[in-house]
């Protein structure tokens, strides 16, 4: 049984997207692994804040029913380069245990490992729902503060609890929480201002704007499409929410969610956050995906299981839902507001055709640090999802184009480095990235 301590995968778990078959072998692999990196290694694999992404990498492998070889090689591949845990000190743990003083600590990534045993010690008295219904979904002001905590780091900590929720393993739910309990708070004042905003929107009786909507308004905006500079050392923080602030929080109020219509804005969420990180290309460049723009994509899945969760309320999933389009608005934003090309999409001849398994073959056996792998994780639930019908309206991938959209990830991977670029909508992000090749014949028909 997983505890706040121990990792334990079952073969017979169900995630959001998985492949038929996993192994009795690849689970305990996999956990074997994840309990390895739990207790031997930091959250950050350097002091600049750089992530560990062993979890996420291991999890996703699994879901895509990798075998225990191909498990093994992507922990050593991505073990190498990682730190080990700082010293506990026990007198800050009892520290935190205290309100008042628990505060203090906030913000700073030396106390990760004092976070880790301290949330620990919480789920193992009040199990791990009622520690985030506690910590996280509370709406106090405790609560709050951690909220947004969770959407810092491009949303790491918000994609690390979605890893813990959704394999239901209460140890990653841990890191998660410590992982935020690490990061900063510069975003809350879009996520406050948008919902004040949006409840004066809502009583004088304002309509509702999809996601594409608020994309195209925001790539139409000249002030805020242009907030964010090159130089920037931040482009949220230091473009968006410094240069063009109210008129961000204008768009991001704009989207709102009734308890009524979670379930179809979910998966309008995951459709928009998919179709901008797929469709922001720069022809004749060959086809890239931003590495900021993927995180929006990537943790879009994890909002399903959310969703399912029957210890958190419908207002609570509401509010979170609000939360993370909003800051894929302010993300889109923050990349210059790229034109969202659909061609881009609709005219591309995979390199190597095949169906979803082929994908998966190939990304499994991909030198990657889960980046990759979570991307067309990411694509083929949002396929399943959208193809349920839900969120109809406004959706302009369908069919087809989610499998060839997998194909797209891989083959902009495989190609080398670059693997990803980092911004966009500006020129100088594409610098490096050669030009497509000449238009390849379409693949011989069988």
């Amino acid at each position: 049984m997983a505890t706040a301590s121990k990792i334990k995968l079952d073969a017979l778990q169900r995630p959001e997207f998985y492949v038929e078959g996993i192994s009795k072998e690849a689970a305990e692999t996999a956990s074997a692994l994840l309990q390895e990196n739990h207790e031997k290694h930091h959250i950050f694999f350097n002091q600049s804040g750089f992530h560990n992404h062993i979890v996420h990498h291991l999890l996703t492998l699994f879901a895509l029913n990798a075998t225990p070889a191909e498990l093994q090689k992507a922990y050593d591949e991505n073990a190498s380069y990682q730190r080990p845990p700082a010293p506990l000190d026990r007198a800050i743990v009892e520290d935190m245990h205290q309100p008042d003083k628990y505060k203090k600590y906030l913000g700073k990534e030396k106390y990760y490992h004092d976070f880790l045993v301290f949330f620990k010690q919480e789920m193992d008295n009040k199990g791990w729902q009622a520690v985030l219904n506690e910590y996280v979904f509370k709406g106090d002001a405790r609560a709050d503060d951690m909220l947004v905590r969770m959407f810092a780091g491009f949303l790491h900590p918000i994609i690390h609890l979605g890893f813990g929720v959704e394999f239901e393993q209460p140890a990653i739910i841990a890191e998660a929480l410590a992982q935020a309990c690490a990061h900063d708070t510069w975003m809350a004042p879009l996520f406050q201002a948008s919902e004040q905003a949006a409840r004066e929107r809502a009583t004088e009786g304002k309509p509702q704007k999809s996601v594409v909507e608020l994309l195209h308004e925001i790539r139409a905006d000249e002030k805020l499409r242009t907030a964010p500079r090159w130089g920037d050392g931040n482009k949220i923080r230091d473009g968006i929410l410094t240069r063009a602030p109210d008129e961000m929080v204008k768009y991001a109020s704009q989207y709102t969610v009734s308890e009524a219509q979670l379930e179809e804005k979910t998966a309008e969420m995951i459709h928009a956050a998919i179709l901008f990180t797929a469709t922001a290309q720069r022809p004749p460049k060959r086809v890239q995906f931003d590495f900021f723009y993927m995180h929006s994509a990537n943790s879009s899945i994890f909002f399903r299981a959310f969703q399912r969760q029957p210890w958190l309320s419908r207002a609570s999933k509401t509010r979170l839902l609000e939360w993370k389009v909003r800051a894929d608005l302010a993300m889109y934003a923050s990349r210059g507001a790229p034109a969202l090309l659909l061609a881009e999409l609709t005219d591309y001849v995979p390199r190597q055709d095949s169906g979803w398994a082929g994908v998966f073959e190939r990304v499994k056996r991909l030198p990657d640090d889960g980046h990759a792998s979570k991307l067309v994780r990411a694509v083929a639930h949002a396929e399943m999802v959208c193809g349920e019908g839900m969120g109809k309206g406004g959706l302009l991938i369908e069919g087809d184009m989610w499998r060839v959209l997998g194909h797209m990830v891989v083959d902009s991977v495989e190609v080398g480095e670059p693997h990803w670029v980092r911004g966009c909508g500006f020129e100088e992000a594409w610098r490096e990235v050669p030009e497509r090749e000449q238009e390849r014949e379409p693949p011989e028909r069988l």
